[in-house]
């Protein structure tokens, strides 16, 4: 699933009152695990020739975010 879909599924949750906080909660931890996952590919693929905002877009590629 990628990174706009899970948000996505979120967001259109929000609408019901009572999912607000558990939805924000579930999106921060969304946005926790992108960047834990693309620090943790950085730091095996990091060759010093691109910039981050190459290797980040070449990290969502490759994890079909």
């Amino acid at each position: 699933m990628t990174l706009k879909e899970k948000f996505r599924d979120k967001i259109l949750s929000f609408k019901k009152d009572n999912m607000k906080e558990q939805n924000a909660i579930n999106c921060e931890k969304i946005a926790d695990e992108f960047a834990i996952g693309f620090a943790e590919w950085l730091v095996q693929n990091y060759d010093g020739i691109k910039s981050v905002k190459e290797l980040l877009e070449i990290y969502k590629k490759e994890k079909e975010l």
